[in-house]
């Protein structure tokens, strides 16, 4: 991984909102800009270069990841070792500017960060400069996140071997789970989700202990985390013959989802990918039934920017890494989710998510 053009690229945005330090706080921003994938840890970025501090329990693992920074191993919270250091070492002349990243610093946290600088520096709520530079990928992130998407693909096929009437939702995530852990995974991107039946039209259905019924969809949400780089698919079968109606809604969200797809490209606004899912559905008579935005970026976390959504104004780039899953969800009755990983290209899109999407119907 490139950590050293990672931090040059943040040191220039520092300079580009007035700010003389970070303090990096959120886990998954440390470990984009040096390697570290500890549970404790702060990151404080400046001129002088960055220091990572962490406590004793990761000595070793921080020397065995961290490139590009120094470690300092204290008996305090992370945050209080990098203040108490910062502290230390602020002089006399005008005010050090420190950013801190708000959404993943406390209230108590500021307050105790704040005394312990007292007037020698001045805290400010930095934006999301990591998160801004986490949204384009470079090739190592995409070759990684591939490897992700195809290890989780390889799940689905586990998925159907175990969904039949009577087995339970959990018993299918079971199975898809230890697959996972089997083929090398860290662990899944979040719960697995299996919702059959009625419970189809829950969008995040976690896997319950509810039996597969003997007609209706099954919605399988699910992905892997591998060498710290998350994918995320959603295919949707049907147990036994599908009316109609089943058939004419999965068509829908499919067609809408393939919309979705071809209009991710450079340049494009995300507002624009949404739109597009949403004007099939709504040529459909769904339209009401899509609850949720069309997509949203993924990495090291399963949600990270861009969002897909009405709403949004960010244009795509290339190296942008992000999902499409248009859905439809009638409340007590059923729901059909369809999901790819899609990588933005110099000339438009690749979809890294492997198979067909043609409606899948279990006897």
């Amino acid at each position: 991984m490139d950590y050293s053009g990672r931090l040059r690229r943040l040191l220039a945005s520092l300079a580009e909102h007035r700010l003389d330090l970070l303090l990096v706080t959120h886990l998954p921003n440390i470990r984009y800009l040096c390697g570290f994938s500890g549970s404790a840890g702060a990151l404080l970025i400046g001129e002088r270069g960055a220091t990572l501090f962490t406590d004793g329990r990761y000595r070793t693992q921080a020397q065995e990841e961290v490139t590009g920074a120094k470690i300092v191993i204290g008996r305090k919270a992370p945050f209080l070792a990098a203040g108490e250091r910062l502290a230390g070492s602020a002089g006399g002349g005008g005010k050090i500017v420190l950013g801190f990243e708000a959404e993943s610093m406390s209230v108590s946290m500021q307050a105790r960060l704040a005394a312990l600088l007292r007037s020698r520096v001045k805290l400010r709520p930095a934006p999301p400069l990591v998160e801004r530079l986490r949204m384009v990928k470079d090739a190592e992130e995409i070759r990684l996140i591939r490897r992700a998407v195809e290890m989780g693909a390889g799940l689905f096929a586990i998925a159907l071997k175990k969904i039949r009437p009577g087995t339970k939702e959990v018993e299918v995530a079971a199975a898809m789970e230890y697959q996972a852990r089997r083929a090398g995974a860290e662990g899944m991107s979040f719960p697995t989700i299996i919702a059959a039946g009625k419970r189809s039209a829950v969008v995040h259905g976690h896997a319950s202990s509810a039996a597969i019924p003997a007609r209706g969809f099954v919605v399988c949400d699910f992905g892997v985390i591998l060498a710290g780089y998350c994918s995320d698919r959603t295919r949707t079968v049907h147990v036994g013959r599908p009316s109609s109606q089943a058939r004419q809604m999965y068509g829908s969200v499919l067609e809408a989802q393939q919309a979705a797809i071809a209009a991710v490209g450079p340049g494009v606004n995300a507002a624009d990918v949404d739109f597009a899912a949403r004007k099939i559905l709504r040529k459909n008579n769904l339209a009401r039934y899509f609850t949720h935005s069309t997509g949203h970026g993924l990495g090291l976390e399963i949600h990270e920017a861009p969002r897909l959504a009405a709403a949004q104004r960010q244009e795509l780039e290339p190296g942008m890494v992000v999902t499409i899953e248009p859905g439809a969800y009638i409340p007590g009755r059923l729901g059909v989710r369809i999901e790819d990983v899609v990588v933005v290209t110099p000339s438009g899109r690749e979809v890294l998510t492997p198979t067909d999407k043609e409606l899948i119907v279990v006897e």
